[in-house]
């Protein structure tokens, strides 16, 4: 397990070296946005999430599956929003994608990189988001497998309106 948590804290690191860069925003986001809610599908549990700027944030999750092998997820992302490529008359409608970690506790411990693809809306005067994605993964340990998470979810944001 420990093997586990070491690679859990590693695998972000790696990625958000990988995905940093220059990205054209017209968000009106800031360092600092916190915004917690819930996530429906599978998995199902609370989800959290961080801007690190106008286009970059931190997405968490603990989740439970209720499938036929009932497991405890938890996940940590890196994402970045692309605010530019879908204008709306009202609020804002950005793609994201990212990469991620995800650990599922369950008889069988696994440890997996996710690939997180989704959009979110926020409104225009709320600090509500809606956001939908999918999401490859590739477990990683005890054995190398791919799986999916799919969801639908609402944050509300602390601080200033989005």
């Amino acid at each position: 397990m420990k093997k586990y948590i070491q690679s859990l804290i590693f695998i972000p690191i790696v990625a958000i070296a990988l995905l940093a860069g220059p990205q054209q925003t017209q968000a009106q986001t800031s360092n600092g946005d916190f915004g917690l809610g819930v996530i429906l599908g599978e998995p199902t549990g609370v989800s959290a999430k961080l801007f690190l700027g106008e286009s970059r944030a931190f997405d968490f999750g603990a989740a439970w599956s209720f499938g036929n092998n009932s497991s405890m997820h938890l996940h940590a992302d890196y994402l970045i929003h692309r605010f530019d490529l879908i204008q709306v008359e009202s609020g804002r409608l950005p793609l994201y994608y990212g990469i991620g970690t995800r650990l599922r506790l369950a008889d069988d411990a696994q440890l997996g990189i996710r690939i997180p693809i989704g959009f979110s809306y926020y409104f225009e005067n709320d600090p509500i988001e809606l956001f939908f994605e999918i999401v490859p993964i590739l477990d990683l340990a005890p054995k190398t497998s791919f799986s999916g998470n799919s969801g639908i979810g609402i944050r509300y944001y602390f601080g200033k309106a989005r």
